[in-house]
This record gives structure tokens, C-alpha cells and sequence, in this order.
């Protein structure tokens, strides 16, 4: 079974049509035709927008080898109103640079696993992948069935293959739908590596789900808010999410689960 490519010129140009193609004329203050034959805009409506001829674009959207300058790039982002992450998730796959955006490094330092435990409320760490390379007692209780109990929890797996998840998390089919778009964005960020590849693969190939939503190309960041669950023991919890990038160590996420009244 083929898997769809996460980086280079074919992601990039997946990328580009499945966004024009929830952009409307109206959006852009372009005029509208009842006889329309496909959704979104027309290949040469972006590109006049962008700046570019309609030959050059197309191009780009059938994933052949060309060169896209920064600011090009930037006029096509702004045409399709992406967001933060999305727009991100678009540079990486060009390979350039954001003109707009500073590039910062980060460098590793393996002591950041050792803080999970310093917290009081549900906390653990997610890598490339989102494995769950470190968690603490309150994370496990909360998660008690899978957590405590996995050999390598991963998140990703328990959104889509372990039974808990359906019945713990409140509104799972939104979340899980969420879930995959801020996955796709972190993919990005590893997105040639061969452990990237192979998982992604593992996760379209055995689950509908996640291939289903996969292919929408939904990107979004992953942010706080407010989180649900219908714990078998505990009834309703609700807390707020806080995730963030260690300085220590780029790759690993820290999710910590703030308790509300």
C-alpha cells in the first residue's frame, strides 16, 4: 500500500489545492458564476491573486521540481488566509524560509523528562511522535486503564485503537479530528525522517479514522482550552490544557491538565 508523501514537492502541492479549494471567489471579492463546475477557486484566480502565472502555479500544484521564491510563497498564504500553522507547515514544506518569521534553535537536554514529576495536576511529556515518554502519577490515574498499563503508550494510539478512548473522552470524534490536524503540523517538523514515514504509514494503513482525517489536510496548532472527560471513577472532569515546547528540548511536547471547578 502506497502512503501519501509528507514532504517535497507532491505534499506541497496536495497541500496547496486542497486549501483553494475551500476558498470561494466572495472570500476574495471576486466575482461568482452560477455555472461554476469546480469548488473553491480556479488554479488561475489564485494565481492572478498571487502574483504569478496561472502555467507556473500549476506547476507547483502538480508537484513538479520548481523553484518558489519566499515572498511568492507568502502572497500564495495569503491568498488561501492560512493560519499560523498552517502557513508554517506550508514553508517547511517549500523549504524556505518565512520572510515574516524568525527561525530560532533550540537545542536538547534530557533533564526536561524529569519535571513531569515535579507537577501536582496531570502532566506528561509526548515526543516526535507522540509517544508518552514520561508521565506522572495524577496523568495515570487519569488515564487509568491505558496509561498505567501500556508497555509504550502513544497518544495517537489511544485516540484511534485502544476502546477507553471513545468512552474517557468526551466528544471524541472532534477531538480525535483535532488531534489529527495538530499532528499533521508537528509531521513538519520531522517530516524526513524515516521513523515519521513509517509511523504515519502504521496509522493510515490500520485505522479508517485517522486516514480519513488525515487526508483532509487540516492543519491547526496545538493549543490549550478546555478538555473533557467521563471518567469511569470520577464521573464529569473537565481541566484546561496547557502544552509547551521546552527550550531544553524542541522535540518533546509537555501537556500539563488544569483542574476546573
Amino acid at each position: 500500500m502506497s502512503s501519501e508523501a509528507l514532504s517535497g514537492p507532491k505534499a506541497l502541492g496536495a497541500f496547496l489545492r486542497a486549501h483553494r479549494e475551500r476558498i470561494t471567489p466572495e472570500m476574495l471579492g471576486l466575482p461568482s458564476s452560477s455555472r461554476r463546475r469546480t469548488s473553491g477557486l480556479r488554479r488561475e484566480e489564485l494565481a492572478q491573486i498571487s502574483g504569478i502565472s496561472a502555467t507556473w502555479y500549476t506547476w507547483i500544484e502538480q508537484g513538479r521540481e520548481v523553484s518558489i521564491s519566499p515572498y511568492t510563497l507568502a502572497r500564495i498564504a495569503k491568498a488561501l488566509r492560512l493560519g499560523p500553522a498552517e502557513r508554517h507547515y506550508l514553508f517547511t514544506l517549500a523549504r524556505v524560509a518565512d520572510p515574516e518569521q524568525e527561525t530560532h534553535r533550540e537545542t536538547a537536554n534530557d533533564a526536561v523528562l524529569q519535571s513531569v514529576h515535579q507537577m501536582t495536576v496531570p502532566c506528561y511529556l509526548l515526543d516526535v511522535t507522540w509517544n508518552v515518554v514520561a508521565w506522572n502519577p495524577q496523568a495515570a490515574a487519569l488515564f487509568s486503564g491505558w496509561l498505567d498499563v501500556a508497555n509504550s503508550p502513544n497518544l495517537l494510539h489511544f485516540m484511534f485503537f485502544h476502546p477507553l478512548a471513545k468512552t474517557l473522552v468526551s466528544d471524541w470524534e472532534e477531538r480525535a479530528r483535532r488531534v489529527v490536524a495538530e499532528f499533521r503540523a508537528e509531521t513538519s517538523h520531522h517530516q524526513n525522517t524515516e521513523e515519521m514515514r513509517a509511523f504515519v504509514r502504521n496509522m493510515t494503513h490500520n485505522s479508517a479514522d485517522f486516514n480519513h482525517w488525515w487526508k483532509q489536510h487540516d492543519v491547526m496548532a496545538r493549543e490549550g482550552g478546555e478538555r473533557a472527560f467521563e471518567h469511569p471513577q470520577q464521573g464529569a472532569l473537565r481541566y484546561r490544557q496547557l502544552t509547551f515546547h521546552p527550550a531544553e528540548h524542541g522535540g518533546l511536547k509537555l501537556v500539563m491538565l488544569i483542574p476546573l471547578p
